[in-house]
């Protein structure tokens, strides 16, 4: 039987992905119906895990967005809740992404302490020109991206986040891929986020597509 709060099958859209493309087509049952239930926090820092989607991720996002507001005043040029857990009713990693928009990065310093005082760690560009990454928590709870707004990696976020909120097809389609991911690369981190590389870019050109059209 369906989990009717949290799957719904809809029609396919010409919009819609072709998944097959990515990985060999998955059995249809919902993915959300297939994991536990959690919250914040609960995953070590190399594990992939799975969990459905809690109502309650975009609350703590707006307790964590007004503490870094504070924290950062108006270096903080616009905070957005990225990443699975910001897309209702996706299956994600129960750890909060975050991306703070400033006005340049080489002001880098004076973000640092501010971030360290709410207990981040920061890591440098973490292998990603255009940002610095934080994280928080362990088990982990948060991720933080501070980037210059309105740079590449600001953009792809959105457009990225925003896609999925729009078609939840799509959406679904992603969850699947994770889901298929995550039991391969359930130790190996990295890998489990190498592997999404395509799908997210053919969602991002496709949000692009969008936006010309």
């Amino acid at each position: 039987m369906l989990c009717g709060r949290c799957c719904v099958t809809e029609p396919p859209t010409k919009l819609a992905l072709r998944l097959d493309i990515f990985i060999e087509i998955l059995p249809r049952t919902p993915v959300n119906c297939l994991l536990p239930s959690c919250r914040l926090p609960l995953v070590s820092a190399d594990t992939v895990v799975l969990v459905p989607y809690d109502e309650a991720w975009p609350v703590l996002f707006d307790q964590e967005r007004a503490r870094i507001e504070r924290a950062l005043g108006s270096w903080a040029e616009g905070i957005e809740h990225v990443g699975s857990t910001a897309v209702a009713g996706l299956a994600a990693k129960p750890i909060l992404d975050i991306m703070v928009g400033v006005g340049s990065l080489r002001d880098a310093k004076q973000y640092i302490q501010p971030l360290e005082q709410l207990g981040y760690e920061c890591r440098g560009e973490a292998g990603v020109p255009g940002r610095l990454f934080f994280r928080k928590g362990d088990p982990r709870s948060h991720h933080l991206h501070v980037t210059e707004s309105g740079s590449e990696f600001w953009k792809r976020h959105l457009s990225f986040r925003n896609y999925l909120r729009a078609y939840p097809q799509t959406a679904r389609e992603y969850a699947l891929l994770k889901h298929h991911l995550a039991d391969r690369f359930r130790t190996d981190r990295t890998a489990y986020t190498e592997a999404k590389t395509a799908f997210i870019s053919e969602v991002v050109r496709r949000a692009t597509e969008d936006k010309r059209n």
